[in-house]
């Protein structure tokens, strides 16, 4: 009977529901139709889904990107990275990747970044004389590096439904990040000494002092995070905490958060992590029933069957999940193919941790990828650019992006390193 979730998944999507009401919609239909199942089924696995302490993480990190963004902070990282890679011919556009790197040391979503950096640099650039189309598509592509720098969301949701460490698993993503912004910024000075693209002047070396302790609160965020959680002091979740508790302390040094306004940024916070929080409830009970159908076991049995090359079997999954984050929301995507995905890479030998990077780079590449992209309609609303246009500016950045998908897929120190060197 799996054969009707199937169809009733598929059909909602194509109507374009939200993915919680396609995830949860399609879980009814099944268990309506098989009659095996109690119809207290959907709440309780959508109770069992979300009563994990380490979920906590979303909404402090997602708090703590609010914050930040009402301390003005991303000015400062926007006016730190200009004074460090302004000068260079596309400036603008290699300020928009590298705040983008910084930026995601404090937000941890791609969707953040695009609406908090967009909304500065697009104009910016625009007034630059870079294409609108241009400045969208940096921007996106530029934004996928927020979920895979810790912190991460992403990498929160992956380790729950993996059942592995939070923190090893937010540590595997900070080189492929670093990777991921340095190929970009190497797309840009192509397309810059292609089209002579503007460049800022030079920076003195007091003026980047300057710029850098105006940064430095904002970026001892991830310093925070990261310190707390390798030298065991507290653990992800509680990173979160004191990741908001930072922030906040700067949002009133700064004196740009006034006490009234943080019943606004609450209730911002409430709605986004309360969205996220129902797509991992009702993935939760999508997710149990595929593994009472035994799906798990039949795409694993499958696709080693194809090959036992371990190397052939993770194209096969880069692809298969590439396609999955064209459409599909990563919070979704992660918790619905973690468990199917999972006993193959295990059963291969590959380190959960790494397959775990693999999969976050992946989808949040998904991010700016056509037709679904979440990043892409943001820039598309910011840059007023057609959605079509941004597609042709995006591909040079998509495919060096792929590459680097392909490079942490395949040599695995990449993402291991730091989990390994910390951790361990």
């Amino acid at each position: 009977m799996i054969i009707t979730l199937i169809i009733a998944f598929f059909i909602t999507l194509v109507f374009g529901f939200p993915i919680a009401y396609v995830i949860g919609f399609s879980t009814l239909v099944y268990t309506l139709v098989t009659g095996t199942l109690p119809d207290t089924l959907i709440p309780q696995r959508l109770f069992v889904g979300t009563d994990k302490f380490v979920l906590l993480a979303v909404p402090f990190f997602m708090l703590a990107g609010e914050l930040m963004n009402a301390s003005q902070a991303t000015k400062k990282l926007v006016n730190l990275a200009n004074a460090i890679v302004g000068h260079l011919r596309g400036g603008l556009a290699q300020v928009n990747i590298f705040v983008s790197m910084l930026f995601a040391g404090v937000t941890g979503a791609g969707t953040a970044d695009t609406a908090a950096i967009g909304s500065l640099l697009i104009p910016a650039m625009v007034d630059e004389d870079y294409t609108p189309e241009y400045s969208a598509a940096v921007t996106a592509a530029s934004s996928v590096i927020g979920p895979i720098i810790p912190p991460s969301v992403s990498a929160v949701i992956f380790g729950v439904s993996a059942q592995v460490s939070v923190g090893a698993i937010l540590l595997a993503g900070a080189i492929p990040g670093l990777l991921l912004g340095l190929g970009q910024m190497a797309v840009v000075n192509y397309h810059a000494r292609k089209y002579n693209f503007p460049k800022g002047e030079k920076s003195t070396l007091p003026e980047i002092g300057k710029a850098f302790k105006d940064a430095l609160p904002p970026l001892l965020i991830p310093l925070v995070i990261i310190g707390g959680i390798v030298s065991g002091y507290f653990t992800p979740t509680e990173a979160a905490a004191i990741a908001v508790l930072v922030a906040l302390v700067l949002g009133f040094v700064y004196k740009t958060i006034k006490l009234k306004d943080l019943s606004k940024l609450l209730l911002n916070t409430a709605i986004t992590s309360g969205s996220v929080m129902i797509i991992v409830g009702l993935a939760s009970s999508f997710g149990w029933v595929l593994t009472i159908e035994r799906i798990p076991h039949l795409v694993t049995t499958y696709l080693t069957t194809i090959s036992q090359n371990p190397y052939l079997i993770l194209i096969l999954i880069n692809i298969l999940l590439l396609f999955v984050g064209t459409f599909m929301e990563t919070t979704a995507s992660i918790i619905i193919m973690t468990p199917i995905l999972l006993p193959v890479v295990q059963q291969m030998g590959i380190d959960p941790i790494h397959f775990g990077a693999i999969m976050i780079v992946n989808l949040g590449i998904g991010l700016a990828t056509p037709p679904l992209g979440l990043c892409l309609f943001i820039a598309s609303t910011i840059s007023k650019a057609s959605l079509e246009d941004i597609t042709k500016a995006i591909i040079g950045f998509l495919l060096v992006s792929s590459a680097v998908l392909l490079l942490i897929t395949y040599y695995e120190p990449i993402s291991m390193y730091l989990p390994n060197l910390l951790l361990k």
